[in-house]
C-alpha cells in the first residue's frame, strides 16, 4: 500500500501525536477510501464496515505513539483495520468456519467478459463469513495458513479447507449469473 501522494506523512504523524484534529482529518481523508475497502472485504454490511473503519481510525489516533517508524505506516494502519474487522466478526459471534449455504441460486451463463476488481469484491459478499475471512487473510492480505489459524483460533487444516471451499465457491459464482442477484 502506498501513502497518498499529497500528504507529508512524517509531519502528519508528528501532528497527530500532539492531538492535532486537522492532521487527523487529513489522514482520515487520505486513507479512508482504501481502509473502507479493506473493512468491507471482511464485513458484508456497508454500515457495519464503516463503523469498523471508524473504530479502526480511533485506534490509529489513540495508539499512534505505538508506531515506532520502523515499518510502513500504511501497513500499520491496514493491520489495525484487519484486526478491527476480525474483532467485529468475533463480537457479533459470526461463525468463522461455516459450511457452504446454498441460499443463492446460481444460473449458468457465458462468462466470456473479463470480471473487474469491483465485481470480484462483490462476489466475496456471496461467500459465507468463514470462507470470506480466510480468503481475505490468505489470498489478499498474504498471511500464511499458520498465521490465519492463529488469528482466527482455528487449525491450519481448517484454514486450508476454508480457502479451498472459498475458491471453489468463487469459481462457481464467476461462471454464474451472480450480478443479477447483487
Amino acid at each position: 500500500m502506498v501513502k497518498p501522494s499529497n500528504l507529508d506523512l512524517e509531519k502528519n504523524i508528528s501532528l497527530i501525536r500532539k492531538n492535532d484534529r486537522k492532521a487527523q482529518q487529513e489522514l482520515y481523508d487520505a486513507f479512508s477510501p482504501a481502509m473502507f475497502g479493506i473493512c468491507r472485504r471482511y464485513v458484508k454490511n456497508e454500515q457495519d464496515a464503516e463503523d469498523v473503519m471508524i473504530n479502526g481510525f480511533f485506534k490509529v489516533f489513540t495508539k499512534i505513539h505505538q508506531f515506532d517508524g520502523k515499518g510502513s505506516f500504511p501497513a500499520w494502519v491496514k493491520r489495525i483495520m484487519i484486526n478491527e474487522s476480525l474483532m467485529f466478526l468475533r463480537k457479533y459471534n459470526m461463525n468463522l468456519s461455516v459450511e457452504i449455504s446454498e441460499n443463492h441460486a446460481i444460473t449458468s451463463s457465458d462468462a466470456e467478459s473479463c470480471i473487474s476488481e469491483k465485481e470480484i469484491l462483490k462476489l466475496l459478499d456471496f461467500l459465507p463469513v468463514g470462507y470470506r475471512t480466510v480468503f481475505n487473510l490468505f489470498a489478499i492480505e498474504g498471511f500464511s495458513h499458520q498465521e490465519v489459524a492463529e488469528k482466527l483460533n482455528i487449525s491450519v487444516n481448517t484454514s486450508k479447507s476454508q480457502l479451498a471451499k472459498a475458491r471453489k465457491k468463487l469459481k462457481q459464482l464467476m461462471s454464474g449469473d451472480y450480478l443479477m442477484q447483487a
